[in-house]
């Protein structure tokens, strides 16, 4: 990150930055690509996988269909460990297929809306997103749209209302509701490394905060992610 913040100083009235295409997909896999140039390796498709510990309770490795991956350290969601996580909240999420943009966003095809707890009568803040076609994740004329919130009953299509209603005519909408959970367990006697759930933001500063946190656990180190500009600047002259 550092790196390509840096190359913004070698750019003149450009940018080394490339909005991202084809969804949040493409994330995993630039990290795969850096990955693989330090050596790391990838085991895909496998199912069922469990993670083993020696006795005195430290993850050893990882194992699936018999073939196990040995490890010193394990990081990884909730779904692996449930036994070192706790339920801490519920999210109740709508995607919208529709034809057209938000209405009042002057036809943004790029779109973030918060809509504030108070405003609502709720315990939470509700969240609009929408992107379209022209970002590669729908087809030519399409657009999607996500409304999420943490969910306070079981009618996810009743406490989304607000948001929706703001979408205009939706050509198909789902809805659904999934547990949210935060590890529990001690990193320092075990191991693991567990990230918190997804929650109901749709602009990620929980998630990257969440990122930043486990990084230090691991690491021992506080990520610096600031940018001398000046010096990139001066290395260009």
């Amino acid at each position: 990150m550092k790196l390509y913040a840096e190359s913004l100083a070698r750019f003149q009235g450009g940018s080394p930055y490339i909005y991202p295409l084809y969804g949040l997909g493409e994330l995993p896999q630039a990290f795969a690509r850096l990955s693989a140039v330090y050596g790391g390796t990838y085991m895909l498709n496998k199912p069922e996988c469990k993670v083993e510990f020696d006795e005195e309770g430290k993850v050893v490795g990882v194992t699936s269909e018999e073939e196990t991956a040995k490890c010193k350290k394990v990081v990884c969601d909730p779904s692996y460990l449930p036994g070192k996580v706790r339920k801490v909240g519920r999210v109740a999420r709508a995607i919208a297929i529709m034809s057209h943009p938000i209405p009042s966003t002057d036809d943004s095809h790029s779109v973030q809306i918060i809509l504030p707890q108070k405003q609502l009568g709720r315990k939470s803040d509700m969240y609009l997103f929408c992107c379209s076609y022209t970002h590669n994740v729908a087809p030519k004329g399409k657009f999607i749209a996500f409304v999420s919130t943490e969910a306070e009953t079981d009618q996810p299509a009743i406490e989304l209302k607000p948001g929706i209603d703001l979408l205009g005519p939706v050509d198909e909408i789902f809805f659904d509701i999934y547990d949210r959970y935060e590890p529990v367990n001690e990193p320092t006697l075990d191991n693991c490394f567990v990230s918190t759930s997804y929650d109901a933001t749709t602009h990620f500063e929980s998630t990257v905060d969440d990122v930043l946190n486990m990084y230090t656990l691991i690491t021992g180190k506080v990520i610096d992610l600031s940018v001398d500009f000046s010096a990139a600047s001066a290395a260009e002259e």
